[in-house]
């Protein structure tokens, strides 16, 4: 792809790269030195209306072909992904900000996800069931239809690749709605897929979720809705799809995630797990990342100061440079939110200790540059303590009362995920089972493993992806037949 004000994008309907029925653009911005790099449609409530239609037309035909026929083919489009894979990570790191080496990681695990979700297909079966004497009963698992899949700005190519195949290996076919920044990449995926995949199987819409998002939320036919992104977005999305209809709706949401650092634990390694549970490669920007640092008084001091000198140490720079380790936020907008909870911290009394500013230098000019902040003498009665930043800010707590840091952990409107670190295994699982969240790590954070239902409680989200069998199993309905035999 040409990067450049003369790259203009489409998106994919029915087979067919098509510009928006409007005729309007979404400016791609390099959010590393705010150069327009292309244009996304903009796509409308009648772009959704014909993606849907398509996707309707193409389904049953979809179904019909056996698992092993559609594995073969998602599985091509896996490969394709793969040969591509240099190319996609350059698109992706100049329209996100994201560094290089990572998403260069990022685009081996989409791969490995396509092959490992599609390869269970085989498994999801119906049940026998011995219900009455001399007759049969059982169930059987169908596709839903129409599925629409809405993702977020932060992984766009990884949510909608790795994403859509769970839905479509099940013999559902899919309607992607992508962000409004940072859908290049999704473009070239619409490509790949209009090469492999029989038309109407994918479509890729680009635009505003108050428009094409919320035209899909609520559209008529489409009855299985997956959404990951903000709470605020995913509560609009919830009201759109029960106004269109009675949908089944899974939520991947947002997180205010701690990380519970005890007296025993080996401190350089649970430093260790604070830097890598905050995702500094993405700039944070991960509904995951622990941003919530718990220390015991008793390691307090000593903790915080090494945590200080290597978040200090992160090579902030050019995203396509191999040497940088966090590139820029994403967008204007995002960082403008960034500074300002650094700004509402200063005001609060909250003690900055690193970061907090632009960095130095005539590269960081322009663009969305913010330093990996860490915040000491934090209160859960601070902004920072309660919302989601999204952004490279820690905020970290001295505690000394077990009951009294329980209470503090879940004490968010969020429940996503937490890192626990002792060697005290009594200890750890307890905590485990008293503090709210859907994902818990022991003295370990933000790695994730396959198999593992990834997902959230509270306001965090409904629903659970990464699963394997079960996710697949979200996308089916389940028939129960019953044959009186004489």
């Amino acid at each position: 792809m040409e990067l450049g004000p003369n790259n203009k994008t489409k998106m994919l309907i029915g087979g067919d790269l098509v510009e928006s029925v409007g005729g309007e653009w979404i400016q791609a911005i390099n959010p590393a030195t705010e150069e327009l790099i292309g244009y996304i449609p903009s796509g409308q409530p009648a772009d959704v209306d014909k993606a849907v239609a398509a996707a309707q037309a193409a389904q049953p035909e979809w179904a019909a072909l056996s698992v092993q026929e559609r594995i073969r083919l998602l599985r091509k489009v896996g490969n394709e992904i793969a040969r591509q894979a240099d190319e996609i990570a350059r698109v992706e790191v100049m329209d996100n900000g994201k560094t290089i080496k990572p998403m260069r990681g990022n685009i081996a695990f989409i791969t490995s996800l396509i092959e490992n979700r599609t390869g269970l297909a085989t498994e999801v079966k119906g049940t026998t069931v011995p219900s009455s004497p001399g007759n049969l009963h059982y169930t059987i698992r169908e596709p839903y239809g129409v599925v629409g899949r809405i993702t977020p700005f932060n992984h766009p190519f990884g949510f909608a690749a790795s994403g859509f195949t769970t839905s479509a290996v099940m013999g559902n076919t899919v309607v992607l709605k992508c962000p409004e920044t940072c859908s290049l990449t999704s473009t070239l995926l619409g490509e790949i897929c209009a090469e492999i995949l029989p038309p109407g199987v994918v479509n890729i819409i680009t635009g505003y979720g108050p428009t094409a998002g919320d035209a899909l939320a609520r559209h008529p036919d489409v009855k299985r809705i997956a959404f990951t992104g903000s709470v605020a977005t995913g509560r609009a999305v919830q009201r759109a799809a029960a106004e269109g209809g009675v949908k089944h709706v899974t939520l991947e949401l947002g997180g205010k995630n701690p990380l519970i650092v005890f007296a025993d634990a080996d401190v350089d390694k649970a430093v260790d797990g604070a830097i890598r549970g905050m995702n500094f490669a993405w700039q944070s920007q991960s509904c995951g990342s622990t941003s919530r640092v718990f220390l015991h008084q008793s390691i307090h001091d000593e903790f915080l100061a090494k945590l200080v000198d290597q978040v200090a140490a992160i090579r902030v720079g050019d995203p396509l440079d191999e040497a940088s380790d966090m590139g820029p936020i994403n967008s204007k907008a995002q960082y403008e939110k960034v500074m300002g909870y650094i700004a509402s911290a200063k005001d609060q009394g909250a003690r900055l200790v690193t970061g907090g500013t632009r960095p130095e230098g005539a590269q960081f000019k322009r663009g969305f540059w913010v330093r990996p902040t860490v915040f000491a003498n934090v209160t859960m009665d601070m902004i920072i303590a309660n919302e989601e930043i999204f952004g490279p800010v820690i905020a970290v707590f001295k505690w000394t009362d077990y009951d009294h840091v329980i209470h503090m952990a879940n004490a968010t409107q969020y429940g996503l995920t937490a890192s626990i670190w002792t060697h005290d295994l009594d200890l750890a699982h307890k905590t485990a089972q008293r503090i709210r969240t859907g994902y818990v790590w022991i003295n370990d954070a933000a790695r994730h493993y396959p198999g593992m239902p990834f997902g959230g409680y509270k306001n965090s989200g409904v629903g659970r992806q990464e699963t394997g069998i079960e996710e697949l199993l979200s996308y089916t309905e389940e028939k129960s037949v019953n044959v009186i035999l004489n």
